[in-house]
């Protein structure tokens, strides 16, 4: 897909594949009766890194990168990562505030241009659960990510046996590559 079609998308879906040494998503656009549409990007994260990295790609068979993000240190309970294009050019950075994520899980998003954006689970309720009782941990979440108050986009966990989520965009400034790096990163790096 070209970055104009990507950057006018409001919706897109992302669902995990199970495989046994990677995490595997699929960002998919969403057809018009509401269902996963084409494939926009795959992305793919190994496990067991000891700094995280992940590549996204136009297409499943991983021969063109679309962006990708790399934590800037080893080892960092609040990481920041940052993003960037196929050439290696930055797009945005997000990171993880460690101290406000021990009960509800936060994150800051910034792209220049923009003031920083900051998501966090919704319900407190289940942010507990999920923490303190290890067989909920399965639970569906969503992020919402503001900007003075206003909505920039949310995340929605949705119910299944594989991880499934729905993103919308609210802000049409925000860059639609550093919108599913995040979403991305809420599963692939929300455990750590």
């Amino acid at each position: 897909m070209q970055l104009d079609n990507l950057q006018t998308l409001q919706q897109f879906h992302i669902r995990q594949r199970l495989r046994m040494m990677v995490n595997q998503y699929e960002v998919r656009a969403v057809a018009p009766d509401g269902t996963e549409g084409e494939l926009l990007a795959f992305a793919q994260q190994k496990r067991l890194a000891f700094k995280e990295q992940v590549t996204i790609y136009t297409d499943d068979s991983k021969q063109q990168p679309l962006l990708g993000f790399k934590a800037r240190q080893r080892i960092d309970l609040g990481a920041t990562y940052d993003v960037t294009d196929a050439a290696g050019i930055p797009i945005g950075l997000f990171r993880k505030d460690f101290a406000q994520s021990l009960l509800r899980s936060t994150w800051h998003v910034e792209q220049a241009g923009l003031p920083q954006v900051t998501g966090q689970e919704r319900s407190m309720p289940v942010a507990l659960l999920r923490r303190f009782v290890d067989s909920l941990s399965w639970l569906p979440y969503h992020f919402d990510f503001t900007a003075g108050g206003q909505p920039v986009f949310s995340v929605v966990k949705k119910w299944g046996l594989r991880d499934k989520y729905i993103v919308e965009v609210q802000n049409p400034q925000i860059d639609r590559r550093l919108v599913i790096a995040m979403a991305v990163a809420l599963d692939a790096l929300q455990a750590r």
